[in-house]
């Protein structure tokens, strides 16, 4: 996946822009990268995906595991903070 990807260019636009820890666990994918991610696993699942989707569909879950945790740890603060 490239820096030129949406979701790469999504999440880097989110942080650039100064996030708080509200921000961050309320944070989704715009519904077209959503559209494309969902469109990309149903291509792999009938395994015709090229060596750079599949390398785009393992780079979206890695930083989906990363925006989890950072969701965790926001909505903690968060909830410290009422």
């Amino acid at each position: 996946m490239s820096l030129s990807s949406p979701i790469y260019a999504e999440i880097i636009d989110f942080i650039a822009a100064g996030t708080t820890p509200q921000s961050v666990a309320a944070f989704l994918p715009s519904p077209e990268s959503q559209q494309k991610l969902a469109a990309l696993l149903e291509r792999e699942k009938v395994g015709t995906l090229t060596p750079e989707e599949k390398a785009e569909i393992d780079h979206f879950l890695e930083l989906e595991h990363i925006l989890r945790m950072a969701k965790a740890r926001a909505r903690q603060i968060v909830s410290c903070g009422e």
